[in-house]
C-alpha cells in the first residue's frame, strides 16, 4: 500500500521544521522517508520562470503542488513521501485528485497548530530572508485571520503538533504506529532499533 505523510498548516506554522525533524527521525528508524516541500519547488520556479503578482504566485503554487504528486506517482510503495505544504490553499477535492492520481491510498496528516499571533509574527520576521517571490510582510494581517479558521484536511488520521512548543516526545512513535496499522512496512534494510526522539 502506498502511503504518505502530509505536513499541513498555514504559512509560518512551522511545517518545514516539523517535516525535517520527522523525516530525520523516520529515516533513523529505518523507514524510507522522502521529504518533498512545496516551497522548495516553488522557489526553483521563481528562479527559472520569474516572479509576479499574487495570481502568478498562486499559479506557481498550483504547479509546484502538482509536480510533487506527479513525482510521487513514480514512487514504489516502499518509499514514504513526507509532503510539506499548506494543503488548504486549494479545495480538498484537489488534494483528493492528486492523491488518487499518484496512487496514494492512505495519508497520515501532521497538523501544525499555531496561534494567529505567532503565525503573523513569524511571517513578518522571516520576510526579509525569503525569496522575493513570496508574498510581502503585509500578508501577515491576512494570515492572522486565515489562522483562526484553518483546519486539517482530515483525509486520514491526524496528529496535531503545537509548534509553539519544543518537539514533543512520542510524536514519531505515534506516526509510525499509524503507518503500521494499515500495513506499511519499513524497507528490507531497515534497522530494528527502537525509535529515539
Amino acid at each position: 500500500m502506498k502511503q504518505a505523510i502530509i505536513v499541513n498548516g498555514v504559512p509560518a506554522s512551522g511545517k518545514s521544521t516539523v517535516g525535517a525533524h520527522l523525516t530525520r527521525a523516520l529515516l533513523d528508524a529505518g523507514l524510507a522517508a522522502v521529504p518533498l516541500g512545496l516551497d522548495v519547488v516553488k522557489e526553483a520556479l521563481f528562479v527559472e520562470v520569474g516572479i509576479g503578482d499574487r495570481e502568478h504566485n498562486r499559479m506557481l503554487g498550483r504547479a509546484s503542488y502538482r509536480a510533487i504528486f506527479d513525482t510521487i506517482a513514480g514512487f514504489s510503495s516502499e518509499l514514504l513521501p513526507v509532503i510539506d505544504a499548506w494543503h488548504g490553499f486549494q479545495p480538498q477535492s484537489v488534494l483528493k485528485d492528486h492523491l488518487a492520481r499518484s496512487g496514494i491510498e492512505r495519508v497520515v496528516e501532521i497538523w501544525c497548530a499555531v496561534s494567529p499571533e505567532t503565525a503573523a509574527g513569524r511571517y513578518r520576521a522571516r520576510t526579509g530572508t525569503r525569496h522575493a517571490g513570496h508574498l510581502p510582510a503585509a500578508y501577515a494581517d491576512e494570515l492572522f485571520e486565515l489562522t483562526k479558521r484553518a483546519r486539517p484536511m482530515a483525509l486520514g488520521p491526524v496528529v496535531e503538533i503545537d509548534t509553539e512548543r519544543p518537539w514533543q516526545p512520542g510524536i514519531t512513535a505515534r506516526v509510525r504506529e499509524l503507518l503500521e496499522q494499515d500495513g506499511y512496512v519499513p524497507t528490507a534494510s531497515a534497522s530494528s532499533d527502537p525509535i529515539t526522539e
